[in-house]
């Protein structure tokens, strides 16, 4: 996460993925300051307008591509450099931040992530922070599953969600084990 003054451009940038279309918007900066899928266009571009109001919005060549890229062809870490501005309110970012510790190929309950926060009876308010998360892919809302281990809640479906957690597990694998014949 970084610390902006709000921007004076914002360039939306469509990326393929396995999943869907993603929409990357940066600033003149490379923060993105937002991700959203194809099929979520018009809530996003809502969002943008709420929160950007002044500043132009146009299609192009953004910085971040071959990082979203990689991340799909198995480099899950690469999001981590990412950097990002959410336009939220205090609460929101303390959830936003606390996201960004899970690690890649595992999972955290809304429960415990309210208690990583020091909020643990903020579970509520927790699910709606991340719900509200305008980074998503890069600020990981979609590793938050239900206290009974349920896919619960994701704004870009339950089944990208399962792919990308799904994914990430299987990379995790590789990373540790990149061949079954690996010499130990």
């Amino acid at each position: 996460m970084t610390d902006k003054p709000p921007p004076e451009a914002l360039t939306l940038e469509r990326v393929p993925t396995p999943i869907g279309e993603a929409l990357v918007v940066t600033d003149e900066a490379g923060v993105l300051r937002a991700f959203n899928w194809h099929d979520y266009e018009p809530a996003m571009r809502r969002w943008l307008s709420r929160r950007y109001a002044s500043v132009p919005v146009a299609e192009g060549r953004g910085p971040l591509r071959m990082k979203i890229e990689a991340y799909f062809s198995g480099d899950i870490g690469g999001l981590d450099a990412i950097p990002w501005q959410g336009a939220g309110t205090g609460f929101q970012q303390s959830v936003w931040a606390a996201l960004c510790t899970i690690p890649v190929g595992e999972t955290l309950s809304y429960a415990g992530l309210a208690a990583r926060i020091g909020r643990p009876t903020a579970v509520r308010a927790v699910g709606l922070a991340n719900g509200a998360n305008p980074v998503s892919l890069v600020v990981p809302c979609h590793r938050v599953i239900g206290s009974n281990g349920s896919l619960t809640g994701y704004g870009g479906g339950l089944e990208r969600k399962r792919w990308l957690l799904e994914h990430e597990r299987a990379s995790r694998r590789e990373e540790r084990d990149p061949s079954p014949f690996a010499l130990r």
